[in-house]
């Protein structure tokens, strides 16, 4: 398959050329040999969710209408589309579990290495689960805050307790329609219950679920992993750092972290910088030990710890094409099992640590809350043993782009930085927002993958755009990764956004693009917007909010979650994909159009990079226009009579006067 390499990245590309030159075996030429894909399931009609099947249902009418138990069309996009929701919902819900048995651990004195970080945080946290705070030991706090986050995941009765920082209305909008999600597990048992053979067999009861199922992901298990990981590890805080390929070490032992979960990357990052282990980093004639990140990880250890962001998803490969790499040590998420493949072609030892995660041919040192340091120190010294079977004259290391980027975005940052340590406040934005100089803000989130790379839509061009039209952009996960290692995540950057924006920019300190953190974290976004109902302003639910969220090349059904959570939660969310229910045209209206009707958000599946930006900014308009914000406001100078006028039935025209001070105004007029 003949692919277009014109804008790509160009470290990348010499990496890719490299591993082709030598007979090593990338995604891209294993999605090559893929071609053609079977045409049924990517638009969502292939069903093998019994025995009977596997069914394929032709969308032209030359083939079968139905399957064999006669379920249409609608029905089985409709269950692929919960069951997309369901794995995203489990696989980021079950990060947050694993958080919380880590603060338990800690709080009991079980996991060394560890503490709790964040007090504030965690008495945040306290209050929402009506966790007692008010003599009790900071262990004692936690210890029972995380236990009533695990709760959260079977409990028998109630809803998620995080889902009431969500605005008034929007609780009511899901009481309405029966969608707050209980707990974590019961959701996403139900969707496999749902959707397997002879349940649901209604599209638009199967996605109303989908919508539960994804806020129990959203307002649920991602928003108890980034709240938990902000009290034991930190909330992050601006930060500067630094991004690309660039960032390996010639002359030091280099080990890559990849995944999702920090508590294997945070005891590697101190193990790294032990006394002991850089003693034995010298002996073996390096200079140092440098740690870098890949996927998500990447992003968690560089907004909490400044270490260097090697790359993104899709960037694992050629990170270990460098030679450069004594160890790649993974957990969860995102881990390509080809990655063992291009380590054997090199010296490099792969690590795997999560008992939910290991790959085949590979070394397996398991990380576990009680031994993680220790574990986390022979990782290192298996690295630091390694570094002599290098072979110097294989290593590559793009001399190009070596990106600063400032990163650690988060609500709590924002609130800060407009309004200081007395007045935190999101007033400011808000307040930016009605005069027009921010014409609203935008998510761009997600995954990259191996599809489109490299003549895919770059997440570049998109928030580029996106600013230049003053719209401030947040991001998270992959597609924050693409942007910082173009350099577009400091605050020289706002010479590309228009004038408002920029002026903002200038005023505050801020890029205007922001780093958020890791996919989890984009719960962090929902809470900002709840941040800016409660402001006041911009209408009583995020519905009415001028924002919108986008993910141009999604991956994993991580994304499809994230999505949905956020239509569900009142926001216009798009793709830059087909819609993985295009086979199915009623369900595809239903997300698109009739959806918007009872959440007031809905999806768009647009592969068109300009028509998208259309979407976005004719989107952001149509709220401002309903908000009231778009009108002008006629400006009078009044002279003395107009201002007599003004004073009515013994009114005041000096609002927020003191009745004492009125009258002096008037004795003056």
């Amino acid at each position: 398959m003949a692919r277009n390499y014109e804008g790509a990245d160009r470290e990348s590309l010499e990496l890719l050329k490299k591993m082709e030159e030598g007979g090593i075996e990338s995604s891209y030429d294993r999605y090559d040999a893929q071609q053609p894909q079977c045409g049924f399931g990517k638009i969502g009609l292939c069903c093998r969710h019994c025995q009977m099947g596997p069914c394929n249902v032709d969308p032209f009418g030359r083939g079968p209408k139905k399957g064999v138990c006669g379920a249409d069309a609608n029905t089985i996009a409709a269950r692929h589309f919960v069951r997309y929701v369901a794995a995203g919902t489990a696989a980021h819900s079950d990060h947050g579990r694993s958080v919380a048995h880590l603060l338990i651990a800690t709080a009991r004195g079980e996991a060394k290495g560890y503490k709790i970080t964040d007090i504030k945080k965690l008495h945040e946290v306290a209050a929402l689960f009506e966790v007692s705070t008010e003599g009790r030991k900071v262990e004692e706090i936690a210890e029972e805050v995380g236990e009533m986050a695990l709760a959260e995941f079977g409990k028998a009765y109630g809803t998620q307790a995080f889902a009431k920082k969500a605005p008034i209305n929007r609780q009511k909008v899901w009481e309405k329609l029966d969608v707050t999600p209980r707990a974590i597990d019961r959701e996403v048992t139900e969707s496999m219950h749902r959707t397997g053979m002879g349940t649901d067999q209604d599209y638009k009861n199967l996605i109303l679920h989908a919508c539960r199922t994804s806020l129990a992901d959203g307002w649920g298990g991602a928003m108890i992993a980034t709240e938990l990981q902000d009290i034991l590890f930190g909330t992050p805080k601006p930060k500067r750092g630094t991004a690309n390929l660039g960032v390996i070490r010639e002359d030091e032992v280099n080990i890559l972290v990849h995944g999702h979960e920090p508590q294997m990357s945070e005891m590697v990052a101190v193990a790294s910088q032990d006394p002991e282990m850089l003693k034995a980093a010298e002996a073996v004639g390096a200079k140092g030990i440098s740690l870098a990140g890949i996927c998500c990880t990447a992003n968690e250890m560089l907004m909490r710890h400044g270490i260097p962001l090697a790359g993104h998803m899709k960037m694992q490969e050629m990170a270990l094409a460098t030679g450069a790499i004594e160890a790649i040590t993974v957990d969860i998420q995102c881990v390509m099992q080809g990655d063992e493949e291009v380590a054997s072609h090199f010296h490099t030892k792969m690590i795997t640590t999560s008992p939910k995660a290991k790959i085949a041919g590979t070394q397996h040192i398991e990380i576990n809350d009680e031994n993680a340091y220790e574990k986390a120190k022979e990782i290192v010294k298996i690295a630091i043993d390694n570094y002599p079977n290098r072979d110097r004259s294989r290593v590559y290391i793009p001399k190009g782009k070596k990106s600063d980027v400032v990163v650690g975005f988060t609500h709590e940052t924002i609130k800060y930085m407009l309004g200081g340590t007395y007045r935190a406040s999101y007033r400011p934005l808000n307040d930016n927002i009605m005069n027009g100089r921010i014409r609203g803000v935008v998510g761009v989130v997600g995954c990259t993958s191996s599809i489109l790379w490299p003549d895919q839509m770059p997440y570049m061009d998109l928030v580029n755009e996106l600013i230049a039209n003053n719209i401030l952009v947040v991001q998270t996960g992959c597609a924050a990764a693409e942007c910082a290692r173009e350099g577009m995540m400091v605050p020289e950057h706002m010479k590309n956004a228009g004038e408002g924006l920029r002026e903002v920019c200038e005023a505050v300190g801020m890029p205007p693009v922001l780093h958020a953190g890791s996919c989890v974290d984009n719960s962090r976004i929902l809470i900002s917007c709840s941040e800016m109902v409660k402001e006041g302003g911009l209408g009583n639910d995020i519905s009415e909010l001028p924002v919108a969220g986008v993910c141009l090349d999604w991956m994993h059904e991580k994304a499809l979650a994230i999505g949905h959570y956020f239509v569900t939660s009142g926001v216009y969310t798009l793709f830059g994909t087909k819609s993985p229910a295009s086979g199915a045209p009623d369900v595809d209206k239903f997300l698109s159009e009739e959806l918007e009707e009872l959440v007031g958000g809905k999806w768009s599946f647009e592969p068109d990079l300009k028509v998208m930006a259309k979407l976005i900014i004719d989107h952001i308009e149509k709220k401002r226009d309903a908000l009231g914000i778009n009108v002008k406001k006629e400006r009078k100078l009044y002279d003395m009579e107009d201002r007599r006028q003004l004073a009515v039935d013994g009114s005041d025209v000096h609002a927020g006067c003191e009745p004492g001070l009125a009258h002096e105004h008037r004795k003056k007029d």
